[in-house]
């Protein structure tokens, strides 16, 4: 099935709706999140942009030679596209495009690798097992695991077809909890065999069941200017 492109808008209303619930929603979570700034919903909607511009232009993310979109899918999270932020956080920059390429036991090769061994399940569980493969230790990224595994999410769902991965006021507090227990599992530990395989299936199934149409824009023609030789 073709990949159909984002509707960035409805993402953006999405995200302030999520924004003005949030403080109540953080109230009834068991490990609280820092608060959703404008900031965070800017940079955000850059990343879920940059996938949009893939999907658009029919890059394979995961194949060899275009893994570095998904890391710049990390420092947008964390600076957006402003170069004086980006100036500002070279440093952090370079250490986690380090950590992204070379760290043992994980790194983006684990990422791709497993995913590649699981090609013939579903969408979902595919979303699902990549999300925790970047979330659970060794963590993927130094900072912006989160919201870097959202984005990485809904690049895969939108590729096939289905539509991509937002948080909303619906779906807030079905993710925040398990998401926390993620980052407290060492995939190669016990928890590979016990604690998350039980979260794949939960999060498959939380996607699946979540699925929003209104976050996909169809009809749209590629933009053939950006990314084409990357």
């Amino acid at each position: 099935m073709a990949a159909r492109r984002l509707d960035l808008d409805a993402i953006d209303q999405s995200l302030r709706d999520l924004q003005r619930a949030f403080p109540r929603i953080n109230d009834i979570l068991q490990s609280p999140r820092d608060r959703l700034d404008d900031v965070v919903i800017a940079n955000l909607l850059d990343g879920y942009g940059y996938v949009d511009r893939a999907l658009a232009n029919q890059l394979d993310l995961l194949a060899p030679g275009r893994l570095k979109h998904l890391l710049e899918l990390n420092t947008l999270v964390l600076c957006g596209d402003d170069r004086r932020s980006r100036a500002e956080s070279a440093p952090h920059i370079e250490a986690t495009a380090h950590r992204f390429w070379e760290h043992p036991g994980g790194g983006i090769r684990d990422v791709v690798e497993w995913h590649d061994q699981h090609g013939a399940e579903s969408v979902w569980r595919r979303a699902a097992g990549a999300y925790i493969r970047v979330l659970s230790e060794p963590q993927l990224f130094i900072e912006g695991n989160h919201r870097t595994g959202a984005l990485i999410m809904s690049y895969l769902l939108a590729r096939d077809g289905q539509p991509p991965f937002v948080l909303t006021v619906d779906n807030a507090a079905g993710y925040f909890d398990p998401s926390t227990l993620i980052t407290r599992t060492h995939r190669h530990g016990a928890g590979k065999l016990f604690r998350l395989p039980r979260l794949k299936k939960y999060f498959a199934d939380y996607l699946k069941q979540h699925a929003d149409g209104k976050h996909l824009l169809g009809n749209a023609q590629p933009d053939r200017g950006w990314g084409a030789s990357s």
